[in-house]
Order: structure tokens, then sequence, then C-alpha cells
């Protein structure tokens, strides 16, 4: 004789088989995911990394944005000092504004020494082309601000007479924001130094 007991009981049991199942397809499904995760986090440990020249273990992120910073700095070096350096009579005012924005005081503070020792004037009177033939830098990134060192070589042309010269410039870099048009790099030369000037032999090329 059937009991409703019975059928209490086997509803019972079959309750408790689909919340083990459940259970054991949920603890399964975790497990996988917890594997999956650790096999992805060593691959990317793996791959996150590169070796410098002395055998160093630098993050590649880290490697992207020192690349990317030196890029910056060369072009922002560049740039300034063939503002600062490539002028004439028709572009000296002009080109020198574009590089002031790109330096602090110490910057400033040069050009107006320029000016006061009568530079520009020479260059208006005797009608001087000043024109950059090369310029190379040499950039300290491992820690702000960042020290640099630029040779510059460039010419005078007098009219019949030109003269070639070299001058090494220091000084610093730090960040800034950037201000497009102004300056795009979004870094500010610093305690910037005319440390050398020479005038070089005609055999002597850039």
């Amino acid at each position: 004789m059937k009991t409703p007991f019975k059928n209490i009981y086997q509803v019972l049991k079959q309750n408790r088989f689909v919340v083990l199942s459940v259970v054991t397809g949920a603890t399964l499904t975790s497990i996988t995911a917890i594997v999956m995760m650790v096999k992805l986090y060593r691959q990317a440990v793996d791959s996150a990394f590169a070796i410098s020249t002395e055998g160093q273990v630098i993050p590649l992120k880290l490697v992207s944005q020192r690349e990317n910073l030196m890029v910056e700095a060369q072009a922002h070096l560049e740039l300034f000092h063939t503002h600062f350096y490539h002028i004439d009579a028709s572009n000296y005012e002009r080109n020198l504004e574009k590089a002031l924005w790109l330096g602090n005081s110490s910057v400033d503070a040069l050009y107006r020494q320029k000016k006061a020792d009568g530079v520009y004037n020479r260059l208006l009177q005797y009608s001087l082309v000043q024109r950059v033939l090369s310029i190379d830098t040499k950039i300290d990134i491992k820690k702000e601000p960042y020290a640099f060192e630029t040779r510059t070589v460039f010419e005078i042309n007098r009219g019949q007479v030109t003269d070639t010269y070299e001058l090494v410039t220091t000084g610093k870099l730090v960040h800034v924001d950037r201000n497009f048009p102004h300056n795009t790099h979004g870094l500010l030369i610093t305690d910037f130094f005319e440390n050398t000037l020479r005038k070089m032999e005609p055999n002597e090329g850039p």
C-alpha cells in the first residue's frame, strides 16, 4: 500500500540530487575559471617584461613609456634649438617667440641677455643668416627632471664669408601640461645654459 510519506522521501531525494549537482557544477566551473586565470596571469607575466642592456628586468609598459619620452624629449629639444638658433632678419622674432614657449625663465633670461648685447641688432644691421646644420642631444630619462646636453652646429653667413660654430648647451626637462600649438610635447626646458661656443675649422664636418 502506498503512503504519502514515500512520495515525500522521493521528492527530498530528488531535491538533494539536484542541489548536489548544482554545487558540483558550480565548484567545477570555479576551479576551471581559477586555473584559466592563473594560466593567463603567468603568460602575461612571462611576456610583460623586457631585459635592458644592463641585464635589468623592466616592465614593457615602462619600456614603451620611456621610448615615447625619449622620442618626445629629442623632438622638443630639436624644435627649441632650431627656433632659437636658426634665425635671420626676416624670421628671428617669430622663431624666438616660438622658442620661448618651450623653456622657462632661464631661456627668457638668455634671450634678454642676447638682446641687451645687441645680437639681434647686428642680425638686422648686417643682414646675417644663422642656419642650424645639425643637432645632437644626449638625455638622461631615468629620473625627472631629465638632464640633457645638446651639441648644435650652425653657420653664420655674412655675405661673402660663412663661419661654422659648435655650441654645447645643457639644461633639464620637466613635464608640463601640453599646450597646442605652443608646446605640443608637454615638456619645459629649465636651467638652460650655453656652455661652450667654438669656431670650427673648414675641414670639420657638422
